[in-house]
């Protein structure tokens, strides 16, 4: 059974940063692509990264790209997403996802 647990998610001014883990069991971690994704309130889910098994190749979102990087430590089974100069936008729940299966979420709030 596909199990993800998000943490990481907090408070934290525009302009702040924060990195998001993803623990991951009950799948071979290190052969499958990984993604991000989160929700607005009262706004369906955005697409916001994906990376690859090896993390050799990633992909962003138009909204996110160039503030935010999306990696994996397959040794660790965990997948990250590091997120700099933050904006009030960027204010979701977010959560990691493999196929159609994601995990309980972790709320990033971006306010002054």
């Amino acid at each position: 059974e596909v199990h993800l647990v998000e943490s990481g998610g907090g408070l934290v001014q525009p302009g702040g940063s924060l990195t998001l883990s993803c623990a991951a069991s009950g799948f071979i971690f290190s052969t499958v692509v990984l993604s991000w994704v989160r929700q607005a309130p009262g706004k369906g889910l955005e697409w916001v990264a994906n990376i690859n098994s090896d993390g050799g190749i990633t992909n962003y979102g138009d909204s996110v790209k160039g503030r935010f990087t999306i990696s994996r430590d397959n040794a660790k089974n965990t997948l990250y997403l590091e997120m700099k100069s933050l904006k009030t936008e960027d204010t979701a729940m977010y959560y990691c996802t493999l196929g159609a299966s994601r995990g309980q979420g972790t709320q990033v709030t971006v306010s002054s």
